[in-house]
C-alpha cells in the first residue's frame, strides 16, 4: 500500500503577549489537522516576536533549555492527541550558550533529536549572531509516523547543499520554518519573496523532492528598525513547481498531499542520485578554493 501523507504549512503574525501566540498556533494546528494535514510546519520561533532585530541582551531572558520545557510540553501533548507530526521551532538556552533550534515532536507526541540552526545570518535587521552560536548538532533527518523528514531553519534554505544532505540522508520531505522579510540596507530596501521562492524550488527540483516553507506575516517594531515580514509561505511538488502558496499580508494554513512511495520511485528513475560524482565536489568544502584547492592553479606557456 503506497504512503500518501499531507503536510500543512502555516502562516501567522506574532505580537508581544507570548500566550496569544502559542494560542493561535495551535488553532492553525488544529484547523490544518481538520483540513486533513497529518505534518503541519509553524513558522521560525512563533512564540514571540522576531527579536533579532536589534542586539537588546534582556532577550537572552526569552530562552528556554530543552529538558522540561513547558511549551515543548504543551505541543507535543497536541501532536498526541490530534496524531499529528510537528517540527517545533525555539530560543533555546543551554548553560551559557543559545542556540535557533528544532524538535520533531512525532504524532505520538515522542520528541525527537534536537537541530540547532548551522547558518546564522548577520545584517540589519537580522542580527541574530548576536544571540545565536552556530549549530552542532549537524543536518538532521527524522524518521516519523509519516515519513522520513529533512528540517532546517530560514538562512540555512538559502545553501543548496542542506538540502542536498538532508536528501542524501532519506529525506522525503523538505521542511524550512521561516522568519524574513525585507531588508533593511544603508541604501536600499531589499523585498524580494520571489527569489526567496525560486532559489528553494531548484533545491526540490534538484533532489526531487517536495518542498515545504513556513513564514510569518506582519509588521514587527524594533528598537532601530521596521520588518515587514512577506509571508508567501508554499509548497512545491517534486520538480519545484508551487502547489499551494499563502498571501503577503494574511495568515494561512496551506496543504499538500504526496505519495512517497511514488517519489521515491521517480527519484530511482530519474538517475540522479545514482549518477552523482562526489570526487569531482570537494572544492565545495574548501573555504578559499584558490588557497587550498591548488588544482584550480593553472600554468598556461604559449
Amino acid at each position: 500500500m503506497s504512503r500518501i501523507v499531507t503536510v500543512a504549512a502555516t502562516q501567522m503574525s506574532c505580537c508581544d503577549n507570548y500566550a496569544d501566540n502559542l494560542d493561535r498556533a495551535e488553532e492553525m494546528i488544529r484547523r490544518a489537522v481538520k483540513e486533513g494535514a497529518q505534518i503541519v510546519l509553524l513558522q521560525e520561533l512563533f512564540e514571540m516576536p522576531y527579536f533579532c532585530k536589534d542586539q537588546d541582551g534582556s532577550y537572552f531572558s526569552l530562552a528556554r533549555p530543552l529538558k522540561d520545557n513547558k511549551v515543548i510540553a504543551r505541543f507535543s501533548s497536541i501532536a498526541r492527541e490530534l496524531s499529528v507530526v510537528l517540527p517545533f521551532s525555539f530560543f533555546e538556552e543551554s548553560y551559557n550558550t543559545h542556540f535557533n533550534s528544532l524538535v520533531m515532536i512525532d504524532a505520538d507526541g515522542s520528541v525527537l533529536d534536537l537541530y540547532r540552526k548551522s547558518h546564522i545570518p548577520d545584517g540589519p535587521g537580522y542580527q541574530e549572531k548576536f544571540y545565536f552560536t552556530p549549530g552542532d548538532t549537524g543536518l538532521l533527518v527524522w524518521d516519523t509516523i509519516y515519513g522520513r523528514l529533512g528540517c532546517a531553519i530560514c538562512w540555512d534554505q538559502w545553501f543548496p547543499e542542506v538540502a542536498r544532505v538532508m536528501a542524501l540522508q532519506g529525506a522525503e520531505l523538505l521542511l524550512y520554518p521561516s522568519a524574513i522579510g525585507n531588508e533593511p540596507m544603508t541604501n536600499s530596501q531589499v523585498n524580494n519573496p520571489d527569489h526567496w521562492r525560486r532559489v528553494m524550488q531548484g533545491h526540490a527540483g534538484a533532489n526531487l523532492i517536495p518542498l515545504i516553507v513556513s513564514n510569518r506575516v506582519g509588521i514587527e517594531t524594533g528598537h532601530t528598525l521596521d520588518l515587514t515580514f512577506y509571508g508567501t509561505s508554499f509548497i512545491t511538488d517534486a520538480t519545484g513547481a508551487v502547489i499551494a502558496d499563502a498571501k503577503q499580508k494574511e495568515g494561512a494554513v496551506i496543504l499538500g498531499t504526496f505519495n512517497l512511495d511514488e517519489l521515491r520511485l521517480e527519484r530511482i528513475k530519474w538517475g540522479i542520485f545514482r549518477d552523482r560524482r562526489p570526487q569531482l565536489y570537494s572544492v565545495i568544502t574548501a573555504k578559499n578554493i584558490f588557497s587550498e584547492n591548488k588544482s584550480t592553479k593553472k600554468t598556461f606557456s604559449k
